[in-house]
């Protein structure tokens, strides 16, 4: 909102509660003021539970010309959001329903890339059902295909919450209790030794740009929550000193990516990279980490695309697929 063109936008801030709550803007406004003074108390007045409830929150969308959402997760990344919008008749950024229901799920989103052909790490997906019924069972069929290490995730989740690395059955068996407390499924994935971690951000509709390619460093074991957001010592090295050719590869494998889930306007592609120059496609990121130091605008400001003209550029892109939507 502080980076935002001031000269072609007026921003109206609209934000929900860890609860699920919609607060108007006026609300949003004084939640914000909270949050900058760091005085973090409940709103004064009782909200009503659930969407149907917030009248005069859902009445705000009436009023705004586009919708950027920023919210990461269940019920801002997954489509579900993005179906709210398309259903009330509202402009917004980024990324569609299909696409953004495969960007949360990451077993359709690898189930779908193996279709395409993309390199991905190998993976079993357990489901709760499956693991209540023979844990023992399920523990010992990942064994089988995936050995260790291995990584335990939840399928759809996001900033590494629920996931962790397994060396052993009892560390095989906590880690896939641990991750069934975020999603119904769980994704036992390959871990890939001496990989390195790098990214792509990529911005438009039909005819999409990849930005150079970054990489992130961290000394915690994986790249967990406290590496991605606590810890000092992760670094962003942009551009990544890699081949000029493995880095074009990339750049062009990012775009294949975007275009087969009819991604629009943004997205970050994130990969795990061999000293070889072998590369697996790790995931892709329908609404990235979108502060002034975050990857994604990072990336595009080093291209050459300042913070304040990458927000301009997404809004005139989102208005733009709107007007190409169909009539009928």
């Amino acid at each position: 909102m502080a980076a935002i063109d001031e000269a072609r936008f007026s921003p109206v801030p609209m934000g929900v509660t860890r609860q699920g709550t919609w607060l108007t803007p006026a609300q949003t406004e004084q939640a914000l003021q909270r949050i900058r003074s760091e005085r973090l108390r409940s709103l004064d007045e009782p909200l009503g539970d659930g969407l149907l409830y917030r009248t005069a929150a859902l009445a705000s969308l009436r009023r705004v010309d586009i919708v950027f959402p920023l919210i990461h997760g269940t019920n801002g990344e997954d489509g579900t959001l993005q179906g709210l919008l398309e259903l009330a008749g509202v402009p917004y950024v980024g990324a569609g329903v299909a696409a953004s229901a495969l960007g949360m799920d990451k077993s359709l989103q690898k189930t779908f890339f193996r279709h395409h052909g993309f390199p991905v790490a190998q993976d079993v997906e357990v489901r709760a059902s499956d693991w209540r019924s023979d844990a023992q069972g399920v523990v010992r069929a990942a064994e089988a295909t995936i050995g260790y290490p291995a990584f335990v995730k939840p399928a759809n989740g996001g900033s590494s919450i629920g996931t962790s690395k397994a060396r052993s059955r009892e560390d095989l068996d906590a880690s896939i209790a641990e991750a069934f407390r975020y999603d119904r499924k769980v994704l036992v994935e390959q871990a890939i030794d001496g990989m390195r971690e790098v990214e792509v951000a990529v911005l438009g509709n039909d005819e999409p740009e990849a930005s150079p390619v970054g990489e992130i460093t961290y000394r915690a074991e994986f790249y967990d929550y406290r590496a991605k957001y606590d810890d000092p010592n992760t670094v962003l090295h942009i551009p990544a000193d890699i081949p000029a050719g493995i880095a074009e590869r990339l750049r062009q494998l990012a775009i294949d990516v975007y275009r087969s889930i009819d991604c629009a306007g943004l997205a970050r592609v994130d990969y795990f990279l061999l000293p070889n120059g072998t590369h697996y496609l790790n995931e892709i990121n329908t609404i990235p980490g979108f502060t002034p130091m975050s990857m994604y605008p990072k990336l595009w400001e080093y291209a050459g695309l300042s913070y304040r003209d990458l927000i301009s550029r997404l809004v005139d892109l989102g208005l733009e697929r709107y007007e190409e939507r169909p009539s009928a």
